[in-house]
């Protein structure tokens, strides 16, 4: 194994833990979304917060059935 097959290997794993990463931080920016949208929070509100579309926001976290 040449050093472009390390650093290449190194990339690769790399970009995995970045995958990773970004994963779980999109799964708990969802799941605070929808906890926000069930405490009344607005997707306009949130969208602010986020820095996300109010339209994205508000697919992720739909209003609660009542």
């Amino acid at each position: 194994m040449d050093t472009l097959d390390m650093e290449i290997q190194a990339a690769a794993k790399k970009r995995t833990r970045a995958e990773e990463a970004f994963r779980r931080a999109d799964e708990e920016l969802r799941d605070l979304l929808v906890k926000g949208r069930a405490e009344g929070k607005g997707p306009s509100h949130m969208a602010k917060l986020t820095g996300f579309t109010r339209e994205w926001v508000a697919k992720i976290a739909p209003q609660p059935k009542s």
